[in-house]
Order: C-alpha cells, then structure tokens, then sequence
C-alpha cells in the first residue's frame, strides 16, 4: 500500500504546467479547490472537472500516478458515497428495505460529493508533481510577505520552510517504513493476519524504529542547516527569481473565465 503514495514527489516532464511560476500553480489550486466545493449542480462541476482533466493532461504526468493517490483515499470515496446514498431521501425510490431506503436522488448526491472528494486530491497531486519543495517555499514565501509589515517576516520564512520540508521528508518517511516492515516480515512478522488488535499490535515494532530514524534525520539536518549557516530568512538572498510572463497570465485569465462559467452555470441550471 505503501507504494501507491507518491504525494509529495516532484516529476519533471518539462510540461507549460512545470514552467508556471509556482505562485500562480498556488493561486489557482486555491481557486479551483474553492470553485469545485462552490459547484452547485453537475453542469457547474463537469465544467470544473473539465479544466482539472485539462490541467493534469498539460502536466505530461503518467496517469498511474495519478491513479495510485486515488486508490489510497478509495476507502475515504466509498465511505463518502453511502454516507451520502442514505442522507437524501428524496426521490424516486430504488431500494426500500428495513432501515435502508436508497433513492434516485441519493444516487446522485453520492456521485456529486464523491466526484468533489476525486478532483480534489486529483489536482492537489498535480501541484506536487509540477513543482519542486525550493520552488513551493519561495511560492509560499512570496504570498505571505505582506506579513512582514506587521513584524512576521521571520516567522513567514520559517512557516514555509516547516512545509516544504514536511513534504521532502513525505517519500523519504514511506520508503523507511517499506524498509522496516520487510525487515519484520523477512523475521516472520504479519501484518494482515490475525483481529484487529493483533494488527495494531503488529504495527508497534515498526513505529519505533521508525521514530527513532525520523529523529535521527532531523537531528542530521539540522546539522546540516547549522553549518551552512542558517538562520532564518532575515538576510537572505535567491539565485532564483520568480517573475511573472505571459503565460501565467494566460493561466490567470483561462482560471477567472473557467470559475466565472461556474458562477453562471450555478445560477442559470
């Protein structure tokens, strides 16, 4: 299971998507997340479902991957889907038995809510994959720099780099327990047998190694940082500037006329 994470990796396809500037992926994965929970009917959302299928196409990224990230919140999809079947009440009745009465109009609402579950890990995967951790922290950084007129800026730094950190260290961390639990099971370990506390148990053995690794690679890199110096973002210069071309202000436009389409289609359908 654990090879089908792959949140948090960046795949160079050399894509437009790659080259955007790394503030606008932001802005628009902030937008579109919005706009799809905004999307009130499914003209609205297979309008926004249309752009997000556009963007990851423009991305050059392998569907597999894409795929692997849904089979991991599949679990969270269906749980989603009956929740919702069972909710609604109303319309045509398909299935009346006991306490469980599923209708036309449960049906749908599951699909709907769902399909908003699918876009949004499918487009948050996307941001990941299309840009690099030291593209996401001067992205992230830039955007909360009106912070500093009130006294923040040190703190802003720091805030970004926390994140860019936390999703360097989220492959590194699988790939540690994926080591860990063949250790255990090459010793004789199991991991799908037994009830549901012996699995729990299962896992202790390899919880605590893991801590203990993550502890030391913590400790080795802030080592690292302290020998190069480091000590925050007052002071500090960039051998990469972000600047804005035409291209992410076409990114910008094609985002207000995709999310002004949505606005209308709620309205009008």
């Amino acid at each position: 299971m654990l090879d089908n994470i792959t949140f948090g990796q960046f795949i160079d396809t050399h894509s437009v998507l790659h080259r955007l500037d790394p503030r606008i992926k932001i802005i628009l994965l902030i937008a579109i997340i919005v706009f799809i929970f905004l999307a009130g009917n499914f003209a609205s959302l297979g309008l926004i479902a249309s752009f997000c299928i556009a963007l990851l196409i423009t991305s050059k990224i392998p569907v597999k991957m894409y795929l692997k990230n849904l089979k991991v919140i599949l679990p969270i999809v269906i749980f989603t889907a009956i929740i919702n079947t069972f909710y609604v009440s109303t319309g045509t009745v398909l299935l009346d038995w006991w306490i469980f009465k599923i209708t036309a109009d449960g049906i749908m609402r599951a699909v709907f809510m769902s399909s908003r579950v699918i876009l949004l890990i499918l487009i948050s995967s996307a941001l990941t994959y299309t840009t690099t951790p030291n593209d996401l922290t001067d992205a992230i950084e830039r955007l909360l720099s009106p912070l500093k007129f009130i006294g923040l800026g040190n703190l802003v730094h720091m805030l970004a780099m926390m994140i860019t950190i936390a999703l360097r260290f989220i492959p590194t961390l699988l790939e540690e327990t994926g080591k860990i639990m063949n250790a255990q099971k090459a010793r004789g370990a199991s991991f799908t047998e037994g009830k549901l506390m012996e699995k729990i148990k299962a896992l202790i053995p390899i919880l605590v190694p893991l801590l203990i690794s993550s502890i030391r690679r913590a400790y080795e890199l802030a080592e690292a940082m302290e020998c190069r110096c480091y000590n925050g973002g007052e002071g500090r210069s960039r051998m990469k500037q972000l600047r804005l071309c035409k291209r992410d202000f076409c990114a910008i436009s094609i985002c207000v006329l995709v999310c002004t389409a949505t606005v209308i289609l709620n309205i009008f359908f």
